[in-house]
């Protein structure tokens, strides 16, 4: 089967690499699919499936995943160190008489191909392919050239590290794949189902929607369904992150992944088993290793350019002493070019710096907070200040009518019928709050009109005579005159008229979320400004502001003002993340620097909207997601400057002929290894 490449959107070649070799040793080559990275900042979030890249036995790959396990993988590197080992006592301390010329040659060679062999070839494969000037190639030129002048044990030395530096980079890759696989794929592979009132147990992916799942206590459900019994308690960690156990009644949703905690339930399937909420949660978080970081996408981009300039200054180096140098000597200074190389490998960084990334977005997954991309991490890092919406974010978004104060004139029951049938048009919290305040609605109120009225409230026409209900800009609007003073209300408040009179108000009331006050505390503390932007009431907006130390608030705002007010915080203060439900404020999380959802666990629209979904509705989790973010990134550069700079006093050192190939084998290995254990230390961070 004809091998074909795989491309970023830079230009840069990931098949025939170290990377993808590695990855797909670790078991891990859905993390490199050819999405098409995004350096900049889109909330369409599409992905473009790039070449694809089929494997072969000819490719030049090491199939055997880190599941074969590490003993095996380490094998050949434990085999070369021994027979080096052995070489090493038999030229300096051990004198045998037979081991020497052809004899000694032809050990080292063999320590030698046990790991460089497979380097070797990938070398000439990724040469055959167009990458000339791949990882592969530096370590083989360095250590052949070793060979050439005779300083075997450096030869095979480096090529030991390299390849036990290649296992490791696989097993850290291995791990935070799985971490990330574990914490979501937690669908059971088996279900029982009930049909003709006798149980089976069938395979997961065969249940059709419609099937009655039998659930016992302790069990997880495989598939997403409606809970057919009374009530029932579920551990829902593996989809938010929190094991608190959340209660389901009767007709609710329940979820993939979801455990039975107390009594045995039934549960009607509703979506097949690929089209879970855990199985798009999973997909997502897969796939947000391919929208790259801008970090990311300046190593790959320097690595192109950077690999040949090294392979060209080592030449340098070698040849050009011949015109100004007394004495020069060919071998000390291909020596010299040969140390030059083996420090200048890539290696730590263009590891080390996704393993980061995608350790990050496991971190967050493992806390219940899922980013569309490593480029989300960087945004987070760099938030300044935190916009959200009120309803739902800040406060539980769970209303209950506290009053009505109707003129006297009007029936009062009539009345709150009508405002029930017409605000069953409605999902908005307000129109639930009324309904159960009211009851079913009156089926003989007959609805000739109904029309939304974005930012005010609902119109209708009943018995040919006009019906408003909504804030009082609503009766400016249609000029209804009215005698109360808003501002005055404390609470939200629901303004009604009947064929064109004032009739009174409705007021309701919602409550703050026991974790907002430790939200802001924690916003404030990271130097980061909290803003309040609602299209509810100013006095109400007020209060809970004042009350929460939020740093500014505005009320009574249209989805037009959110957008101004939003343009307004960005050029005066600088980066903002915009906390809303990711579908009604559509236009402020596309002009935000990152739109965060909350709740998003219920809402597939949610899901596709935002840049940071939060799977429960807990506010504390955006200070998390943002912490995440800048531990993400500081450990990014951690890695970033110890390989620069340890690299560059080395690289220095080398071309002086003051550094042998030992402190080159560090440089890179080394580095490579210290950077790699740096990396997935965020993956055992408690947040």
């Amino acid at each position: 089967m004809e091998h074909k490449h795989k491309y970023d959107k830079n230009g840069k070649q990931i098949c025939c690499t170290q990377t993808e070799k590695v990855y797909v040793q670790a078991g891990a080559k859905e993390l490199l699919k050819g999405h098409t990275p995004d350096d900049g900042h889109n909330h369409a979030h599409s992905s473009v499936d790039g070449h694809s890249h089929a494997h072969t036995d000819d490719d030049g790959h090491n199939h055997s995943t880190a599941e074969g396990g590490a003993f095996k993988m380490f094998l050949p590197s434990i085999i070369s160190l021994v027979l080096l080992l052995l070489a090493i006592s038999f030229d300096n301390w051990i004198k045998l008489p037979w081991f020497s010329g052809t004899l000694r040659f032809v050990w080292y060679l063999v320590a030698y191909l046990i790991v460089g062999f497979p380097v070797i070839r990938d070398a000439f494969k990724s040469i055959t392919k167009g990458e000339i000037f791949s990882e592969f190639l530096l370590m083989s030129i360095a250590t052949v050239g070793a060979f050439i002048i005779k300083e075997y044990p450096e030869g095979v030395a480096v090529m030991l590290f390299y390849a036990v530096g290649e296992v490791f980079q696989t097993l850290a890759v291995s791990r935070a794949q799985r971490n990330i696989k574990s914490l979501l794929d937690q669908r059971p592979d088996e279900v029982t189902i009930v049909a003709d009132g006798k149980t089976k147990t069938i395979k997961a992916e065969q249940a059709q929607i419609g099937d009655i799942i039998q659930l016992k206590p302790g069990e997880k459900l495989g598939l997403d369904g409606e809970l057919l019994t009374d009530s029932a308690s579920f551990n829902t960690a593996a989809l938010t992150g929190e094991s608190k156990p959340d209660t389901k009644s009767k007709g609710e949703a329940v979820l993939a992944g979801m455990i039975n905690l107390n009594v045995a339930a039934q549960v009607k399937v509703t979506a097949a088993f690929t089209d879970s909420k855990l199985s798009r949660i999973l997909e997502l978080v897969q796939n947000a290793t391919s929208q790259k970081a801008p970090t990311e996408l300046f190593i790959r981009r320097f690595a192109k350019i950077y690999t040949p300039i090294v392979v060209f200054l080592a030449i340098g180096i070698c040849l050009l002493p011949y015109f100004f140098v007394d004495n020069y000597d060919f071998s000390s200074w291909l020596y010299r070019a040969l140390v030059f190389l083996v420090i200048s490998c890539p290696c730590a960084l263009v590891i080390s710096i996704p393993l980061g990334y995608f350790g990050g977005i496991g971190a967050a997954s493992r806390n219940g907070i899922l980013f569309k991309g490593s480029n989300f991490l960087d945004v987070m890092a760099s938030i300044q200040n935190v916009v959200m919406d009120k309803t739902g974010t800040m406060t539980e978004g769970v209303f209950k009518v506290q009053e009505t104060v109707f003129k006297p004139e009007f029936d009062k029951d009539e009345i709150l019928k009508m405002v029930n049938a017409v605000e069953s048009q409605s999902s908005h919290p307000v129109a639930t709050a009324i309904h159960e305040y009211v009851g079913e609605v009156d089926s003989s109120i007959k609805l000739e009109s109904t029309e939304e009225i974005a930012g005010h409230g609902l119109k209708a026409l009943i018995g040919g005579k006009e019906l408003l209900a909504g804030n009082f800009k609503l009766m400016d609007k249609f000029g209804i005159s009215y005698d109360v003073d808003p501002a005055s209300i404390v609470y939200t408040t629901i303004a009604v008229s009947y064929d064109k009179k004032y009739v009174g108000y409705i007021t309701i009331a919602d409550s703050i979320k026991e974790d907002s006050q430790l939200t802001i505390d924690l916003l404030h503390k990271m130097n980061i400004k909290a803003t309040m932007l609602s299209g509810d009431k100013g006095s109400v907006v007020k209060f809970v502001a004042d009350k929460l130390g939020i740093d500014n608030a505005y009320g009574d705002l249209l989805p037009e003002d959110k957008v101004n007010k939003v343009k307004e915080i960005k050029a005066q203060y600088g980066t903002v993340a915009f906390v809303g439900d990711g579908v009604n404020d559509a236009p402020v999380v596309a002009l935000s620097d990152a739109g965060i959802a909350m709740g998003g666990l219920g809402s597939d629209a949610t899901i596709e909207t935002a840049d940071v979904v939060i799977q429960d509705d807990k506010p504390s989790k955006i200070p998390m997601a943002i912490n995440i973010g800048r531990q993400t990134k500081k450990i990014v550069w951690q890695n970033i400057t110890l390989a620069f700079v340890v690299k560059g006093v080395v690289l220095v050192l080398g071309a002086g002929g003051l550094a042998t190939m030992w402190e080159a084998v560090f440089a890179d290995v080394g580095v490579s290894l210290i950077a790699i254990l740096n990396a997935v230390r965020i993956q055992k961070m408690k947040f």
